[in-house]
């Protein structure tokens, strides 16, 4: 079985999800704990929006949506904090309009976009060194932000209303942080693609809260499992010739499962 790592498409999908691996463990932990998860489906889908117009453009489709995914990010904190709507009305809104701008993009880029169906689900055996170092630079500004703003972070983490008194910019920080989750969503679009996205970014920090419930060491323990289940995952649809993505994620939700039903007997 140790042979497929003499090709460079395994290497590279190895490299590929030891960056999503830290991506999702990171802002994952930060999204479980701020139950940020239905905004981050948002961005996610809205991302598709970059997608269509790196289509249209003839460039890169992942680097057209890191823009695209920020400004829906910035859209849905914006929405959110300066109107009268809802959080799930920005969300829905901000997830339609950019699904619509991508299909409409797509549809009016001459000829057929064979390859679109990897960024919707995923192809993690596709990843080339291009999309690699696209990752790397992504994975670098995530963890970088992180650690300058940690302590505050971790603050509106668990109380955002002290955190506000205590001199804190939360307003500053929220969107802050829907960017770093705008970023993520980036990083994991080649690996699980737009749809499971937000498997790949909530279900390691869960499994890790059966650990620990100290942040930091969630953020580690997500990292850890999300990269050793997900290269597992990816073994199994190789062996089993099954779509990598849609593997690693049954992977994941497996594993979730095994240890919430074991953490549950062993409480009990």
């Amino acid at each position: 079985m140790f042979e497929i790592f003499q090709y460079e498409f395994m290497r590279n999908a190895i490299i590929a999800i030891i960056l999503a691996g830290i991506a999702c463990g990171i802002v994952g932990t930060y999204v479980v704990a701020r139950k940020l998860v239905f905004i981050s489906e948002g961005i996610s889908h809205a991302a598709f929006g970059g997608i269509g117009i790196g289509y249209f453009l003839k460039i890169n489709p992942v680097i057209a949506a890191i823009p695209f995914a920020i400004l829906a990010a910035l859209a849905i904190g914006i929405i959110t904090k300066k109107t009268n709507v809802n959080e799930d009305t920005a969300i829905g809104m901000t997830l339609a309009f950019g699904m619509a701008i991508g299909i409409i993009f797509i549809y009016i880029t001459p000829g057929y976009a064979a390859d679109l169906f990897t960024y919707l689900f995923g192809s993690v055996i596709t990843v080339s060194m291009s999309d690699i170092i696209i990752m790397v630079i992504l994975d670098a500004i995530i963890i970088s932000i992180f650690f300058i703003f940690r302590r505050e972070i971790l603050a509106i983490s668990f109380d955002e209303e002290f955190s506000k008194i205590a001199g804190i910019p939360t307003k500053f920080l929220y969107l802050l942080t829907l960017c770093l989750i705008a970023l993520s969503v980036v990083v994991l679009i080649r690996v699980v693609g737009i749809i499971l996205i937000i498997a790949l970014l909530t279900i390691p920090p869960a499994i890790a809260k059966n650990f620990t419930e100290n942040f930091y060491k969630m953020s580690a323990l997500s990292v850890i499992t999300g990269i050793v289940i997900s290269i597992f995952g990816l073994l199994v649809a190789i062996i089993y010739n099954l779509p990598p993505g849609a593997t690693i994620i049954v992977v994941l939700g497996a594993t979730f499962i095994l240890f919430g039903f074991t953490n549950k007997i062993i409480k009990n």
